[in-house]
């Protein structure tokens, strides 16, 4: 459930906002419906890497990934798929690290609510 509707979420407020709104996506989300904080962290994690793979590759495909090449020379890697595997890593783990902290900042609102 927390995949697909990161998964949604994300792609929508991307095709508008800059790359940082899977943070507040996943903080959200995780805030709202994450069961266990297992599920709050590889959930978002994988639905940012299965978006912007999906994306990179639906916008590389058409140009034989010549951008992607130049960026992996530029980096000094020869091959383009590195650079994909770099990019997803980086997207998953902010949107993994932002699911965590929104389901611990719901357990923590939660608590602080109860002792009073």
């Amino acid at each position: 459930m927390v995949f697909i509707v990161i998964l949604l979420l994300a792609f929508l407020a991307q095709t508008f906002l800059p790359w940082w709104a899977i943070i507040v996506v996943s903080f959200a989300t995780c805030g709202i419906i994450g069961k266990t904080s297992k599920i709050s962290f590889w959930q978002p994690f994988l639905a940012i890497v299965v978006l912007w793979v999906g994306m990179a590759l639906y916008k590389s495909f058409p140009n034989n990934h010549l951008l992607a090449g130049r960026v992996a020379v530029m980096f000094g890697i020869k091959v383009w798929p590195a650079i994909l595997a770099v990019t997803a890593l980086i997207g998953g783990l902010a949107a993994g690290i932002s699911g965590l902290c929104g389901y611990h900042f719901r357990k923590a609102t939660i608590q602080a609510k109860a002792k009073n």
